[in-house]
């Protein structure tokens, strides 16, 4: 299918304009990415109101052609991207949220599977790797092309911290957040590096997790969702920059490394649970999911955040 200027069409639907999902929508605008881009909201006054206020932009963007529908426009998207749902609130942790969004979700991807919608879909509402378990049942889909944001965020936060207290730039921290995207994440330390140099010689130690100074960076970047909450209510710019990130990946067929949330299937002895974990993501989802050697205590609390993960799910799920 070709579009008014001569190219594939590379179609994103968003479902939610709140935050995240109209945040999302300025981002890939602005990187030019998509070349068409359909808002769904119960609210159509405010998808409306969005479409209005991006095509205002269009002048300084990429052309794109922008407009808001309803799930029937999902049947030729490319990719659906889910950000509906309840919101987390100051002092609510993003399982307390579980129930409120398993609800809604079957709703939702009911209705993007009855438009004929064969793409993939990726999941940012928390708690994203719970709700991308729910998706990946509900819709049917193989599980490479059910994605959650996982710690992509988590991530990015994290090499951004580690950047700060070094003096580099983040594009040359490599460092990976995993499990689930809340507070059982775990650092994997024991891959940490700066321009291929291992953190632990920066360090001049050989326990980085007990190096205080890398405790406190890991707990910012564990918590930091609660501190940007508490000052401004929600979090939504970050987000929306991992999940164009991770768009790009797939449109682009990039064969990319993104800490996603993805089905495991025995990788790290953890089976039928959606967790964060760096994987490959290319044109047709996930293309296979990394298997890191991690040391004993990383591979007991990501096992441990993936047991917290399943007995939450079970528990919403009865």
């Amino acid at each position: 299918m070709k579009n008014g200027f001569g190219t594939k069409t590379r179609k994103v639907a968003v479902v939610g304009t709140g935050f995240v999902g109209s945040s999302y929508a300025f981002a890939l605008l602005n990187q030019g990415i998509a070349n068409e881009l359909v808002l769904i909201d119960i609210n159509q006054e405010k998808a409306e109101g969005e479409i209005r206020d991006l095509n205002h932009g269009m002048p300084f963007a990429s052309p794109m052609h922008i407009w808001s529908g309803d799930y029937d426009e999902c049947k030729d998207a490319d990719l659906v991207v889910i950000t509906a749902g309840a919101n987390q609130g100051p002092g609510e942790t993003r399982l307390d949220l579980v129930e409120k969004n398993v609800t809604i979700f079957n709703k939702i991807v009911r209705r993007i599977m009855d438009s004929g919608f064969n793409g993939i879909i990726l999941v940012a509402t928390n708690p994203v790797d719970i709700l991308s378990y729910v998706t990946w049942q509900a819709s049917g889909l193989p599980k490479e092309r059910v994605i959650g944001s996982g710690t992509i965020l988590d991530t990015a936060r994290f090499r951004y911290l580690l950047s700060d207290y070094f003096h580099v730039d983040p594009r040359n921290v490599h460092a990976y957040i995993m499990g689930e995207h809340g507070d059982t994440e775990l650092p994997v330390w024991s891959h940490a590096q700066i321009g291929g140099v291992p953190i632990k010689k920066f360090l001049n130690v050989e326990n980085v997790a007990e190096h205080p100074d890398m405790k406190e960076i890991f707990l910012n970047t564990r918590d930091a969702a609660y501190h940007i909450i508490n000052r401004k209510g929600a979090t939504y710019y970050g987000i929306a920059m991992g999940l164009v990130r991770i768009t790009k990946a797939i449109l682009d067929n990039e064969n990319a490394i993104l800490t996603v949330s993805a089905l495991l299937e025995g990788q790290y002895g953890v089976n039928n649970i959606y967790s964060g974990v760096p994987a490959i993501v290319n044109k047709d989802g996930i293309r296979e999911v990394l298997e890191l050697e991690l040391n004993e205590t990383e591979l007991k609390q990501f096992q441990h955040s993936a047991h917290v993960l399943k007995e939450t799910r079970e528990k919403a799920c009865q």
